[in-house]
């Protein structure tokens, strides 16, 4: 297993392209912190971002991890490029021959969407930590240490959404295909969702059924923070408002992309398995 993944990643660090978006990325995850810096001062009008909670225990754990999932493309972009190279470089066919087994092939991919999937989950969690740590009203342990099943979903969303990259890569062969097509399917369930609510279904099935489908059932693991802030409840509450919605991470929508996560490894082995190299 450690063998696999030092092959991996000694080919991601000698590609000039994917060592530049991985350290971007990584970089950016960092970047959260800057909203600690935000101030507004307007006359009366005073407004630092920080004082408005989105770094309170245990809320930080909601907020970071929806903002930091959306910095997920730059990985994505490195994963369907490490299988592009796969094919235009030949190595795939080398590895082959010197005695690597199909399956220990894709293994070896699936150890690396693991490795960037828990390290960008650990990251979160330092960052988080010690911008919690400084900013938090509340830092008692068990305060701290509540909510942290948003870690676990962030971890189960990037490991899923990176698996679908990972099949992609493999399916089309070219990253820039890969990456139009990932975009197109973005937009087709969407479509999915508009044609069966407005032919075939009521809305509500219709929603229903788009939650089942991977991109949209990824998305559902971790709900936007931002209507939990008591600025915005505030707000809502003087407009005769009030939000009343489920933030919580639920065991069979974790399950419902952990079947997906599955299903795209299997079928990326299967298309492997059955391809000419």
């Amino acid at each position: 297993m450690t063998r696999l993944l030092q092959i991996e990643f000694i080919k991601l660090w000698n590609n000039r392209s994917s060592k530049v978006l991985i350290l971007a990325y990584f970089i950016l995850l960092t970047s959260i912190a800057l909203f600690a810096s935000i101030k507004f001062d307007i006359g009366p009008i005073k407004f630092h971002l920080a004082e408005q909670g989105i770094f309170n225990f245990p809320y930080i754990w909601h907020f970071n991890t929806f903002i930091t999932a959306l910095f997920k493309l730059f990985l994505a972009i490195v994963i369907v490029s490490m299988m592009s190279n796969e094919y235009s470089n030949k190595t795939i066919k080398q590895n082959l021959i010197d005695g690597l087994s199909k399956k220990e092939f894709i293994a070896s991919k699936f150890l690396t969407v693991v490795a960037f999937s828990l390290l960008s989950t650990i990251f979160v969690f330092v960052v988080s930590m010690i911008l919690g740590l400084a900013y938090s009203d509340f830092n008692e342990l068990s305060i701290i240490f509540s909510d942290l099943e948003f870690l676990l979903a962030f971890f189960v969303k990037l490991l899923g959404f990176f698996s679908f990259c990972l099949f992609l890569g493999i399916l089309v062969k070219r990253s820039a295909f890969a990456l139009g097509f990932l975009i197109l399917w973005m937009i087709t369930e969407q479509l999915i969702y508009g044609f069966l609510g407005w032919k075939l279904v009521s809305w509500e099935t219709a929603s229903t059924i788009k939650n089942l489908l991977p991109l949209e059932s990824m998305a559902n693991l971790i709900n936007e923070p931002f209507s939990r802030l008591k600025a915005v409840q505030s707000v809502a509450a003087q407009m005769g408002e009030r939000f009343e919605f489920d933030y919580g991470v639920h065991w069979y929508e974790i399950l419902l992309v952990i079947f997906w996560n599955t299903f795209f490894i299997y079928s990326s082995y299967a298309i492997l398995k059955k391809r000419d190299l």
